[in-house]
């Protein structure tokens, strides 16, 4: 039998984090399994190339959602990394923090220590901000977030001159003082490349001697000696192997992963663990409940500028994108086509956007 002082499950945005904090002071050895395999890919490292691995089972979940009601029966398409770090390996870069007013609500609602003012300090240590450190920015971390305002394209600045007309403030920084009004993002990208949770955190710790990784492990239960979780039961290549913990299982498997293997655990909604004649272990009725859908709708529109689809739709356009990028690190390929936004309120008595 294998014991480790930590097994994480999930090698994603906060499973990464979690294998280099833990393992950082040497004292304690950590297991981090992943579902997927290796993020060594040319499409995952150029930014761009989301829009590759969104639609790649190689690298991706590619769950489907129920029919819903409220969407007049339709499914919902929700992409999920299946790689080292997770869905940080196959999203748009966007660098967002939240609302601070969002982690305020939830210090009210009973869980002390998650106060904008108490998790601000994490935030800067993890960034490693490319317009330097300042009261809400971070200089010395791992993780670091690129200005891209030299590389927009034109249609981005067209957009916040848009907004400054319909009387909308425009934001200098999102994840500042103050949210809301339009601006450009910031990405987690470095010289034109991804900045992933597992390029900032994960391999730059897999050096150490006491943390271990281990890829194309599928994790399907949690081991439980009574209602104390001692291990983990995972597949590798068609074998089954169970894992100890001497101090903690952790999951980091994401919000659809993580309350699926606590349900085919055997903690959950009882009703539900009965009818798929699972064998209760703990009765938790929030398991896998209180999921929020995050809508995108979009909105087409023919355009006098060329957009990026003009300009690399052709061979020409491609080739040309492309020696830009090995030549400089710059161009298209390099960017998120994610490159400005905003925060706005939809009624003027809302206390946020």
């Amino acid at each position: 039998m294998q014991h480790f002082d930590f097994v994480i499950v999930g090698a994603g945005s906060a499973g990464c984090v979690l294998a280099h904090r833990l393992s950082e002071n040497g004292k304690y050895t950590v297991l981090l399994l992943e579902a997927g395999g290796t993020d060594k890919r040319f499409w995952i490292q150029v930014p761009i190339g989301y829009g590759k691995t969104y639609y790649q089972k190689a690298v991706n979940w590619m769950y489907m959602a129920e029919a819903d009601e409220g969407t007049n029966n339709r499914q919902s398409y929700w992409p999920r990394g299946k790689v080292l770090g997770g869905s940080s390996s196959i999203n748009a870069m966007v660098y967002i923090r939240g609302h601070q007013a969002d982690f305020d609500g939830w210090e009210a609602a009973g869980n002390p220590g998650w106060a904008y003012k108490d998790v601000l300090p994490y935030f800067k240590k993890s960034e490693c901000n490319q317009l330097g450190e300042d009261g809400f920015r971070g200089g010395q971390g791992p993780m670091y977030v690129a200005d891209v305002s030299q590389d927009l394209h034109p249609l981005c600045r067209n957009f916040i001159q848009a907004g400054r007309q319909l009387g909308l403030n425009e934001n200098t920084n999102f994840n500042g003082e103050e949210q809301e009004g339009i601006g450009l993002y910031q990405t987690t990208t470095r010289q034109g490349i991804r900045q992933s949770s597992s390029k900032a955190f994960l391999h730059p710790a897999l050096k150490r001697n006491n943390l271990h990784l281990i890829t194309q492990a599928h994790a399907n239960k949690i081991l439980c000696i009574g209602k104390k979780a001692v291990g983990v039961q995972y597949q590798n290549k068609g074998v089954t192997h169970d894992v100890f913990a001497n101090k903690e299982v952790i999951l980091c498997g994401g919000a659809i992963n993580s309350p699926q293997l606590l349900q085919l655990s055997g903690i959950g909604p009882a009703p539900l663990l009965k009818e798929q004649e699972i064998e209760l272990i703990q009765d938790s009725p929030a398991v896998g409940q209180h999921l929020q859908d995050h809508l995108g709708m979009d909105y087409l529109y023919s355009c006098k500028e060329p957009t990026l689809n003009d300009e690399l739709h052709s061979w020409q356009g491609k080739l040309k994108a492309g020696i830009k990028y090995v030549l400089t690190r710059r161009g298209p390929l390099s960017l998120s086509i994610n490159q400005g936004g905003g925060f706005i309120k939809t009624s003027p008595e809302l206390k946020q956007p």
